[in-house]
């Protein structure tokens, strides 16, 4: 979405306006190169001290999201401000500095993540060595204290990542990424690689490292559960696109976007089980994405405005909670009740009619 979906924030500490990131990807042949649209007019801000959660299939652009709020990824075009700045505006010196101090991220997986051959010591080290991070002593001191504030005990810093478990190699990401004070950490679906027994565990651990710190916390996973737990506000995206933004109570029942919807039937509570909401046919490809709205060649409630309008961002009655659709949920029907209506109006899925052209 474009800088019209910003959420007001009087000093926002991360804000992205009509940010686009279009991937050459190789197809057809040798010389052949397809255009991926990863991420197409995102905008959207993040507050200090604020839990921002991103949820969407795999593919839909959430991770080159992570990447560009910590400036690892340029955008084709659009702006990303970070403390009221412009990352791309910098010096590369200069925004290497303002994103390794000002920012950190932890990855899926940490076994890959974290460097082998490197102990406890020397990983959450480096970070302080780069950057210059106070004396070497004080360097030292830093160490312990980032592994203490994970939680690994001081017997571990001279362990390699192949002798910890799983859920120690995060703490060991999670360290890192809070190594130099940064205002914001990134998680990109930071507990998906563990066993189910220490997911949990992770996912407190970070709440209670946000609370105690004062960080702004972006959290991404495919797990709309998960994420409506973790957040303060919620992100649902789609072949690139943020398609809703909202309170993160309202993703339950209130929720207006109906894949918003199907992504919570998907993954109801235990509690209150229900059946899934039936979407018919594949997610399109992001080298040709559908014209009009993008998720409209997989929803029930799709007509022909659907294939040729894309909608208009539209804001519901609670602040904050906006969403791009033609023919949204009605505010504060029950999800369940939306699973029969789907079945009921399943169609066959519609042609694509392209919105991108293939030509460069």
């Amino acid at each position: 979405m474009t800088s019209a979906m910003n959420t007001p924030v009087d000093s926002p500490l991360v804000s992205l306006s009509d940010v686009h990131v279009v991937h050459r990807a190789r197809s057809g042949g040798l010389f052949t190169r397809d255009r991926v649209y990863a991420l197409t007019g995102a905008g959207f801000t993040i507050a200090p001290g604020e839990t921002v959660g991103v949820v969407g299939e795999s593919g839909c652009g959430k991770s080159t999201l992570a990447k560009v709020l910590v400036g690892v990824q340029r955008p084709a075009s659009g702006t990303v401000l970070f403390r009221g700045r412009d990352l791309w505006a910098m010096t590369p010196a200069e925004r290497r500095a303002t994103v390794g101090r000002g920012t950190g991220m932890v990855f899926q997986d940490p076994s890959t993540a974290l460097n082998r051959r490197l102990s406890v010591r020397r990983i959450l080290r480096d970070p302080l060595d780069v950057h210059r991070h106070g004396a070497p002593a004080a360097r030292e001191a830093r160490v312990r204290e980032l592994m203490s504030l994970v939680g690994l005990p001081p017997a571990l810093a001279d362990a390699l990542p192949g002798q910890l478990s799983g859920g120690q190699r995060q703490r060991v990401a999670v360290a890192r990424a809070l190594a130099l004070d940064p205002d914001l950490v990134v998680a990109d679906e930071p507990t998906s690689a563990l066993d189910v027994s220490v997911r949990a565990q992770i996912l407190n651990l970070l709440l209670d490292l946000k609370e105690r710190l004062g960080l702004a916390l972006v959290f991404v996973s495919h797990d709309i559960q998960t994420v409506r737990r973790m957040s303060d506000r919620v992100i649902t995206m789609y072949l690139g696109r943020i398609v809703e933004e909202a309170p993160a109570a309202e993703v339950t029942d209130r929720a207006r976007h109906p894949y918003t919807r199907a992504l919570f039937s998907a993954t109801p509570g235990l509690l209150d089980p229900i059946d899934p909401i039936p979407l018919t046919g594949p997610v399109p490809s992001a080298t040709r994405p559908p014209s009009g709205c993008p998720f409209r060649t997989r929803c029930w409630k799709a007509t022909d405005v659907c294939a040729s309008v894309l909608p208009e961002p539209t804001s519901a009655t609670t602040p904050g909670h906006r969403f791009r659709c033609h023919h949204p949920v009605e505010e504060g029907r029950p999800t369940r009740e939306l699973v029969a209506q789907a079945a009921a109006t399943t169609r066959p899925p519609r042609p694509q009619q392209h919105e991108h052209s293939r030509e460069p």
